[in-house]
């Protein structure tokens, strides 16, 4: 293997690089597996209690405003393979060092809120499916805290054991919406449920429908979210430059049809109100469609679909807050390598502690999930912009190139969905803002740190040819 030389003012440190070990086949199942999981099966029912029975287009808006995005993010992951993701990408396009910390420092927190989130999720599906009747409080925290802790251990063992153990998952969260979609299509074949539900909105009398559906879109977006995670995976990836357009758009299109088709199946079976009770809706599809199915089956494939979420946003945030500190945004000693597990260790500590907080103290599913989606819609519209400011700056290898109309729209309709007319929950506003000013402490001791260090922090570059070094 070939170690990464990294320089800090007159002194030259050694690290270990990273595996490349993620080929076409587990690079579609990290981006599938990460965009499926805790979004679709948590959050159905609360957009189906702002939307009524079209619960499936908030969730096909997302989509769209997704696919978008994804190509101002492929243009600029064959452009820039690193594992430093939006913030490199920022970083590049701006040059400002506080605006790149605070986007790297967001994409983190996305990632954080979304595992506390899956960790939550897990811990009420495990207490259904041992019959232990927690269904809030302190059980669930420690539940979540506990299962936060065995994802920190697999995360260390390292990102192959990690990215296998994705595989695994994968198939079981696909088995699981495979099941809702098959028990829908069965039960309406044999004429139970109501399909004309998939056609009705439920908006107040005189009330126009555009609001609730954009309302309720905030809140679909975090079950599409996932996608960005793969970028800051680039340097773990074989031959990131040819094969991440293909198998990005793939993901994306493979989550899009079973979100609309697990949608269309549980709002015929499940009246809308009912649906959105509770934060399992996915078990209820499944007791109505098939009351003879084993429930707790069910709660355990939900248990290790959201298993899954907390992995890949767990192994996003240290690789995000490992290549930040490369590029001395974030202090040194968050990008050491562990001499044996090749695995960014001290990164992988710090947000491990991250999700203990906001398992701890912060709220309930839809708060949380609603704040990844926030972060990441900020994010997203900084990233649609980037790529047009970015078309200036040549490399010397191919890239995948995106239409200039679909960043500019990108940008507009990332922005629009961040804004309080959407009626997005002000608590969301609130957890979103108690993070970023941890990151703006943060920051000021990273300036003191670099100055102390005699570190000047410039822009992020990349290796010979605008790849990175070889890894064997």
């Amino acid at each position: 293997m070939t170690d990464a030389t990294l320089k800090s003012g007159n002194t030259d440190a050694v690290e270990p690089s990273l595996h490349r070990v993620m080929g076409p086949w587990l690079l579609l199942l990290f981006i599938v597996g990460d965009i499926l999981g805790t979004g679709i099966y948590a959050l159905t029912g609360q957009v189906a209690k702002q939307v009524g029975g079209v619960v499936w287009l908030p969730f096909l808006v997302a989509f769209t405003v997704a696919v978008i995005t994804a190509f101002s993010y492929l243009e600029l992951v064959t452009k820039y393979p690193r594992a430093a993701g939006a913030a490199l990408y920022t970083h590049k396009a701006f040059g400002i060092h506080f605006v790149t910390f605070i986007v790297a420092f967001a994409v983190m927190c996305s990632g954080i809120t979304s595992a506390s989130t899956a960790s939550r999720a897990f811990a009420v599906n495990f207490s259904s499916a041992f019959g232990l009747g927690l269904e809030s409080g302190t059980g669930v925290i420690l539940l979540g805290l506990a299962f936060m802790a065995i994802v920190a251990a697999v995360n260390f063992r390292g990102v192959g054991e990690s990215v296998k153990l994705n595989v695994v998952l994968t198939c079981v969260e696909l088995t699981g919406l495979l099941i809702v979609i098959v028990i829908g299509l069965w039960a309406i074949g044999m004429g139970q449920g109501d399909v004309s539900r998939v056609t009705q909105f439920h908006t107040p009398e005189g009330v126009s429908a555009f609001w609730p559906v954009i309302a309720a879109t905030t809140l679909a977006f975090f079950a599409m979210v996932g996608f960005e995670d793969s970028v800051n995976m680039a340097e773990e990836t074989k031959e990131p430059t040819k094969i991440f357009p293909k198998i990005l758009l793939a993901g994306l299109l493979i989550t899009g049809l079973i979100y609309v088709l697990v949608s269309v199946s549980a709002v015929t079976l499940v009246e809308p109100a009912q649906l959105g009770e509770g934060e399992a809706p996915l078990l209820k599809v499944v007791s109505t469609g098939a009351p003879a199915f084993p429930i707790w089956i069910f709660a355990f494939i939900t248990m290790f679909a959201v298993a899954n979420s907390a992995l890949i946003n767990m192994l996003m945030a240290s690789r995000l807050v490992y290549g930040m500190s490369r590029e001395h945004v974030l202090p040194p000693v968050l990008g050491k390598v562990h001499a044996s597990r090749k695995t960014p260790y001290i990164a992988i500590i710090f947000t491990t502690l991250l999700a203990f907080g906001l398992i701890t103290f912060v709220g309930s599913v839809p708060q949380l999930g609603g704040t990844t989606a926030l972060l990441l819609l900020c994010v997203f519209t900084i990233v649609n912009v980037a790529v047009l400011v970015l078309r200036k700056d040549k490399v010397d290898h191919d890239h995948f190139t995106a239409p200039t109309i679909l960043p500019v729209i990108g940008a507009i309709a990332c922005g629009f969905l961040t804004g309080p007319w959407t009626g997005r929950n002000p608590d969301q506003y609130k957890i979103a803002g108690v993070l970023l000013a941890i990151g703006v402490v943060l920051w000021v001791v990273t300036v003191f740190i670099n100055r102390a260090t005699g570190v000047k922090p410039e822009a992020p570059t990349v290796g010979e040819g605008g790849m990175p070094g070889p890894v064997n």
